[in-house]
C-alpha cells in the first residue's frame, strides 16, 4: 500500500473512516479493520465515537505506533481557549497521549484564523499531535492557512469521481502535502454509475473498488472510506491493489464533477 511521507511521518494512503459509526458498530468496525490490515483510522469529536475507536485500538493487539490515528476539532472548540482542552478530552477518549494527525474540522470565519492555527500548532508543540492540518478549506483559505503555518500536512475534503478538486490538488502537489478524500464513493452514488460498473465488470471487481482505485492511483491523494460490513471493509482494502488502465481512468475523469454531497448552510464558499 502507498504511504506518504509528511514532514517525516508516514501516512497510509488508504484509511478506515468512522463517520456515522456509533457504539458497538464503531468498535466492531475498527476492530475488524485493524484485524484485516488497515493501519490508518479517521475519527472526529463530532462523530461521538472516539471512545469506541480508542477501545478497539487498545483491544486489537496492534501496536499504537503502527497505527496512523486522526481526529478533528469541531467548530465550537477552535477558539484559543477551547482547542487545547478539547484535544485533551479527545485523547482521554482515544486512550492515547497523542494523535498522528489533528485537523480543524471546518472553517470558522468568526474567529481569527491565525488564533486558531496558533492553538493547533501549540498542541503539536506539546507532543499531542505529530501532524496538523485542516478539513473542508477551499483553495484560498487553505493558502491563507499555509502562509501562517507552512508545514500543515493535509486538507481533508469531499473528493470523488463525481466531484473535482483541481485547485486543491494543485496546492497539495506544489507543497508536497496530501489531499485526503472523504465520501470517496459519493455517498453511494458511484456504486450505481454505469461507467464505474462497466470498469468494475472488466476487472471482476466491485464498483466501490474502482472508485477507490481512481483516487488511490493519483499522486498525493489519500482516501478514508467508511464501511459498515466486514465484506465492504475487506473490499475497500483490496482496492489498494487494483490498477486502472489509462483509458479507464480517462472514462472516470470524464464523469461530471459537480456532485457535492456535503454542503451545510454554515459551510465555506467553495469557490473562495
Amino acid at each position: 500500500m502507498t504511504h506518504y511521507d509528511l514532514h517525516g511521518v508516514s501516512m497510509p494512503a488508504l484509511g478506515f473512516g468512522t463517520w456515522k459509526l456509533r457504539g458497538d458498530d464503531a468498535r466492531r468496525g475498527v476492530e475488524h479493520a485493524l484485524a484485516i490490515g488497515y493501519r490508518h483510522l479517521d475519527t472526529a469529536q463530532i462523530y461521538e465515537n472516539e471512545a469506541e475507536v480508542g477501545a478497539a485500538l487498545a483491544a486489537s493487539g496492534v501496536a499504537r505506533d503502527d497505527v496512523f490515528l486522526t481526529t478533528k476539532v469541531w467548530r465550537d472548540r477552535v477558539g484559543p481557549r477551547d482547542l487545547g482542552p478539547s484535544v485533551d478530552e479527545s485523547l482521554r477518549k482515544l486512550g492515547t497521549d497523542h494523535v498522528d494527525l489533528l485537523l480543524l474540522h471546518w472553517p470558522v470565519l468568526e474567529i481569527e484564523l491565525e488564533a486558531q492555527l496558533e492553538a493547533l500548532a501549540a498542541v503539536r508543540e506539546a507532543g499531542k499531535a505529530r501532524l496538523i492540518g485542516v478539513s473542508n478549506y477551499p483553495e484560498g483559505l487553505f493558502r491563507d492557512a499555509l502562509e501562517l503555518v507552512p508545514d500543515l500536512a493535509t486538507n481533508q475534503v469531499e473528493y470523488h469521481a463525481m466531484l473535482g478538486q483541481p485547485p486543491l490538488l494543485g496546492v497539495v502537489r506544489e507543497r508536497g502535502l496530501v489531499l485526503t478524500a472523504y465520501s470517496p464513493l459519493a455517498q453511494g452514488d458511484l456504486l450505481a454509475d454505469e461507467t464505474v460498473r462497466a470498469v468494475a465488470e472488466a476487472h471482476g471487481a466491485g464498483p466501490a473498488q474502482v472508485a477507490l482505485a481512481w483516487l488511490l492511483g493519483q499522486d498525493r491523494v489519500a482516501a478514508i472510506p467508511k464501511a459498515s460490513s466486514d465484506a465492504h471493509r475487506q473490499a475497500n482494502l483490496d482496492a489498494a491493489g487494483l490498477t486502472l488502465t489509462d483509458d479507464e481512468r480517462a472514462r472516470l475523469d470524464a464523469l461530471p464533477k459537480d456532485r457535492r454531497g456535503t454542503d451545510p448552510s454554515w459551510g465555506p464558499d467553495w469557490d473562495r
